[in-house]
């Protein structure tokens, strides 16, 4: 008797299920799929794929429990669905793919070189700095590492070298090309009057117009940065990775545009100050201005 109770407990032990061999590759491979996880959940969030996404799982919990109930009709039409799903869901997320794609080609990227990217910013934050004393309406889009050609064959294309002159010539409320958008390539003027897409994030604020949700749509495509210049309040704004930062002095917007464009090149020479004939309805008090914005570039606190 006890020989036998014995050997039910060798059998009990040896019956017990080992503990899985973890390997370092294990270990790998699971955060490699949570960093996938967590990377996917921070793209869609606060988009338009958000509630898109909470659908789908709808979906995958009604195929799972028609399956598991045995409804035959219901898991035949899911069966049947699925294969189009697929196709369905590359082109509702063909943003968000696109925009993800576009992360991983511009970090594993070394064939182009931003240097001169940081030479152009200062003549844009003096023409803001101009359109918010006049409260002229502006949008400048400046092009990092991914290309913006769909944008720039929307517009007029104009491949100027870009200057302070030519921005406040552009933006001037009787100009032909001020409604709209100006792409900026390196130092030069690609178009002007280009169409964006407008953003469709709903947790938008309802205060901003058109001219704000196309810059932030922009920078949702792609690696964009745009400036903003509000008709209504003078107020500059600045739209980056879908996110827009709004009410900013000139100071911080230069300093912004010196950390996204990753290095801080200040110009030598002053622009050329804009003719009074060139801003319609201009203050007396514009040559005072002038001064202050050419106090306003780098070396001018010295």
């Amino acid at each position: 008797m006890k020989h036998r109770v014995a050997i039910n407990r060798e059998d009990h032990v040896t019956a017990l299920p080992a503990w899985p061999h973890i390997s370092l590759v294990s270990i790998v491979d699971i955060l490699l799929v949570a960093i996938l996880i967590y990377q996917l959940l921070a793209l869609i969030r606060g988009t338009r794929a958000a509630p898109m996404l909470a659908g789908l799982a709808v979906l995958a919990l009604a195929f799972y429990f028609a399956r598991l109930g045995e409804l035959r009709t219901l898991n035949w039409l899911l069966s049947t669905l699925l294969p189009y799903i697929v196709f369905a869901l590359i082109v509702v997320f063909q943003s968000e793919i696109r925009h993800a794609l576009a992360n991983l080609g511009s970090r594993i990227s070394f064939g182009r070189s931003s240097d001169t990217a940081g030479d152009v910013y200062d003549d844009i934050v003096l023409a803001a700095n101009l359109f918010a004393q006049n409260q002229t309406v502006a949008l400048i889009v400046i092009e990092r590492e991914i290309g913006l050609r769909t944008y720039i064959e929307s517009g007029v294309p104009l491949d100027a070298r870009l200057s302070y002159d030519l921005l406040a010539t552009l933006f001037r409320p009787s100009a032909p090309l001020h409604d709209g958008a100006v792409i900026v390539q390196r130092d030069r003027i690609a178009a002007a009057a280009c169409f964006l897409p407008l953003s469709m994030n709903p947790v938008l604020s309802t205060q901003l117009g058109t001219r704000h949700r196309a810059a932030i749509g922009v920078t949702e495509e792609t690696d964009a940065v745009a400036v903003i210049v509000s008709e209504e309040t003078g107020i500059i704004s600045l739209a980056v990775k879908g996110n827009i930062e709004r009410d900013m002095t000139v100071e911080r917007l230069r300093g912004r545009l010196s950390q996204l464009l990753r290095r801080y090149a200040p110009a030598h020479t002053l622009p050329t100050p804009v003719e009074q004939s060139f801003i319609e309805e201009e203050p007396p008090s514009s040559h005072p201005a002038r001064r202050h914005d050419s106090a306003l570039r780098p070396g001018g606190d010295d």
